[in-house]
């Protein structure tokens, strides 16, 4: 028989405050969207190419007030242009288009990558690497900054997401440390937790930019790439280019943080005692752990040797099939791994949105008027002042993904129509950008609030830090990288 006392649930009401943000977060997306497809087509652009570009500029700013998730802003948007035909001449095609992202194989290396990162956290190898590199470098803070900055580089290839490597991996054991000192945000910050926070932050940008599996906008930049200049950038190609300057920002960068913003303590024991205590409570490497560095190394060689046989997309999906056969994840692991699809189907929806301004013409539009407007500079110059504005429009995105859907392809395709241009080495340079320039405030990368938030670095240092650094990431990158692109990599 049924209890006689019944179960109430409690409901949620929301609040007239909470009511009112969430208006404004709609609003501002919904408002441009409907004041430009008011607006009359500039001359030159059909009606159909600017009523599209209404909608992705509504997506875009979407994907910065947020009103709902960022995954269903992209389905929305998506859905939306296919729904008005906005793309294509018949329901089919528009619906084609809206669908073609869920089968590109840039998308599915980024749901890959994923899935190798939630084989890193699943056996605790993440951990484990950067325990031992703490131990064994812990001794000097400098040489503490490097075994952090080393941590995230062994990381970096396999995890798609610096929020996911700074606050899954390095966070945890780097916010252990400071303690042990004395060093808290309220007491003593400076004597070496201000330190390794921003040493841990900048590294994260920093291995954002080496690899194009280390940031999901890579790999959305990869496609934009080949869709809007018709270059195509492999992993091999994408590493290599960014070699000569990616090595020196890396090994630059816990010095340079040593000398503008110096800790009190420059050496003790107490960390390296500490992370052999935490190794010894992990106990001795297991089989699984074993088994995800060996096909982590296999999918690293197979993408640096194995273009030939099979695309890096290929060897994702072989890894993560052997993943699972051998038990280093469990397929209900997989299906529940609900960040990862989430992301997936942003990307999709994003790469077919950025690829709907090209298909009805707004960029080509677009890009002539621009190159006419720079078309008196000399080359070089012309290269440089590009880089720049694209480096220094980032200051008003909190999204490096947002960024990289709204911007990039401007850019892209108005070198595409500039005359004589070095089409893949000036690509290459922009692309390289999107992860380092994630330095230069407390919004600008996905790991930025991670460490921010902290309270190890003041709101004035943190912008004062991402000045400079960012400046040095970016004239490394302009005097090293570049020269070395055009020598190379044409």
């Amino acid at each position: 028989m049924p209890s006689s006392k019944a179960t109430v649930q409690p409901i949620k009401v929301s609040t007239p405050a909470s009511t009112r943000n969430l208006v404004l977060k709609w609003l501002v997306p919904v408002g441009i969207g409907i004041v430009l497809y008011l607006m009359p087509s500039p001359a030159g652009l059909p009606a159909s190419a600017w009523h599209f570009f209404a909608l992705f500029a509504a997506t875009v700013a979407a994907l910065m007030t947020e009103p709902v998730p960022s995954p269903a802003v992209g389905f929305i948007g998506v859905s939306a242009g296919a729904s008005f035909i906005l793309v294509g001449k018949t329901p089919a095609e528009a619906m084609r288009w809206a669908l073609a992202g869920f089968s590109n194989d840039t998308v599915w290396l980024i749901m890959a990558a994923a899935m190798f990162a939630l084989g890193y956290e699943k056996t605790g190898l993440g951990r484990r690497i950067a325990l031992m590199l703490v131990r064994t470098l812990g001794k000097r803070t400098l040489g503490l900054g490097y075994a952090i900055a080393l941590s995230d580089l062994v990381l970096a290839p396999f995890m798609p997401s610096a929020t996911a490597r700074s606050g899954g991996t390095i966070y945890p054991v780097v916010k252990n440390i400071p303690p042990l000192y004395g060093s808290s945000p309220t007491e003593n910050p400076r004597k070496i937790g201000a330190y390794l926070c921003w040493t841990a932050f900048a590294t994260a940008c920093v291995t954002s930019s080496m690899f194009v599996t280390s940031l999901a906008p890579n790999l959305l930049a990869v496609e934009l790439v080949k869709k809007i200049a018709h270059v195509d950038i492999t992993w091999t190609g994408w590493m290599m280019g960014f070699l000569p300057a990616g090595i020196i920002v890396f090994l630059v960068t816990p010095l340079l943080t040593y000398v503008i913003y110096p800790p009190e303590i420059k050496q003790g024991d107490e960390v390296a005692k500490w992370a052999a205590s935490e190794l010894g409570g992990m106990g001795r490497i297991s089989r699984r752990e074993v088994t995800m560095a060996v096909l982590a190394v296999f999918a690293l060689l197979a993408w640096i040797l194995g273009t030939r046989w099979m695309t890096a997309t290929t060897v994702a999906a072989l890894v993560i099939s052997l993943m699972v056969l051998t038990k280093v994840v469990d397929w209900s692991d997989i299906i529940a791994n609900k960040q990862a699809w989430s992301v997936w189907v942003w990307f999709a929806t994003l790469v077919n949105m950025a690829d709907g301004l090209n298909r009805v013409g707004f960029l080509s539009w677009f890009a002539n008027r621009s190159a006419a407007m720079i078309a008196g500079l000399p080359m070089m110059p012309m290269i440089i002042t590009l880089v720049v504005l694209f480096w220094v429009i980032h200051y008003g995105f909190a999204s490096a993904t947002a960024h990289t859907t709204a911007v990039l392809p401007v850019f892209l395709a108005m070198i595409v129509t500039v005359s004589g241009i070095p089409l893949k080495p000036v690509a290459l340079v922009l692309v390289y950008s999107l992860g380092i320039q994630g330095v230069i405030s407390p919004y600008a990368h996905g790991a930025a609030p991670i460490w921010y938030s902290a309270g190890y670095i003041s709101t004035k240092d943190f912008w004062r830090l991402g000045a400079i650094t960012g400046a040095v990431y970016l004239l490394v990158l302009l005097l090293i990288g570049f020269p070395f692109l055009l020598r190379f990599m044409r």
